[in-house]
């Protein structure tokens, strides 16, 4: 459904109620009586578990489903499958300098792309009452997929000429993903970047933000937003996340809330950031209470607040947490 972003970011942070927008999209597929092998690799499979969650849940907006491996994959990386795991990418695709050169930037009709294109196709037809928001690896993160977390740190450093290389070819083909992603109708994309985590602020602005940049210039507008992921950021590098003009950022539980949204600008929204394991997962529903009452308390006087898990909630995640989790944000929005 089209709809005013702009609008609906400046409501969100006009109203007095916290909003919600959690990550969640393996309780959907598992509701279902689906794996994630088949909600990762079938564009209808992956649409109806967002619509299962969507009608399910009050959340201010559905999400498609975070998979970090897509983009990776389309390049010609082995992708790892489970029937309850998220996709892992199996080794390294390039094994030395030189092949980043020889690198080949892939067309939208490589991989599973398609199938992705596909379930935001499909839910931005059906959703009418809220907005979709697409998902994305960020630049630095897909380079360091394709090339080795670890070797990609050294690369940097020891040659950098071609770090920039990798990443621009990684940012020309996110580019091209999240033009598409618009195009099916989404509302936005959620850009997952945590191996920038990994940097410091100056690197961060380096060898992520200019290129994440590069695509908030391109496909940002009145009608689609980028919310940037960052669940590595401890704090040290918040400021170098909105660099990049997104027009909202999303924690993950290693940082603090009420210390990381003081870096955001208060016409840009900050998401987070209930722990997705030890909460979502692996927590009793008095515990989701107390976590989600604690975060709300903390950031009461940040009015462009947006309570969120602090990344995709993994697979057996159990409902009963997650009702917690709205009912514990439904009780605060009436005591206020």
């Amino acid at each position: 459904m089209k709809q005013n972003m702009k609008q609906w970011v400046d409501g969100i942070i006009r109203q007095q109620a916290v909003t919600a927008v959690p990550i969640i999209t393996h309780p959907g597929i598992e509701l279902n009586g689906h794996t994630v092998r088949e909600a990762v690799s079938d564009g209808q499979v992956h649409y109806e578990a967002v619509m299962t969650l969507t009608r399910q849940f009050p959340s201010a907006a559905a999400c498609t489903i975070m998979d970090l491996t897509t983009e990776a994959e389309a390049f010609g990386a082995a992708v790892a499958f489970s029937d309850d795991a998220v996709p892992a990418v199996a080794n390294r695709l390039l094994p030395d300098v030189e092949s980043i050169f020889r690198l080949q930037v892939p067309s939208l009709s490589a991989g599973r792309i398609p199938q992705y294109l596909k379930a935001n196709l499909l839910a931005a037809r059906a959703i009418a009452d809220r907005p979709l928001f697409a998902g994305c690896i960020g630049p630095f993160s897909l380079a360091g997929r394709l090339y080795d977390m670890s070797e990609i740190m050294v690369l940097i450093y020891e040659h950098p000429e071609a770090a920039h290389t990798l990443l621009q070819k990684c940012t020309d083909f996110i580019g091209k993903y999240c033009e598409a992603l618009k195009q099916t109708g989404a509302n936005g994309v959620l850009m997952a970047e945590p191996a920038a985590g990994l940097l410091s602020n100056d690197d961060c602005m380096a060898f992520s933000s200019q290129y994440v940049k590069h695509i908030v210039d391109c496909v940002q507008d009145d009608d689609f937003i980028v919310i940037l992921h960052n669940c590595g950021n401890t704090g040290h590098c918040t400021k170098a996340m909105v660099a990049t003009g997104a027009a909202a950022y999303h924690f993950g539980n290693k940082c603090r809330m009420e210390e990381v949204i003081r870096d955001v600008p208060p016409t840009a929204l900050a998401m987070g950031n209930i722990d997705p394991v030890s909460v979502f997962k692996d927590g009793t529903p008095e515990e989701m209470r107390l976590s989600v009452r604690s975060v709300l308390e903390k950031c009461k006087d940040f009015s462009n607040f947006v309570l969120s898990s602090g990344c995709d909630t993994p697979p057996h995640t159990p409902m009963a947490n997650i009702d917690a989790f709205f009912s514990a944000l439904a009780e605060y929005n009436q005591d206020l």
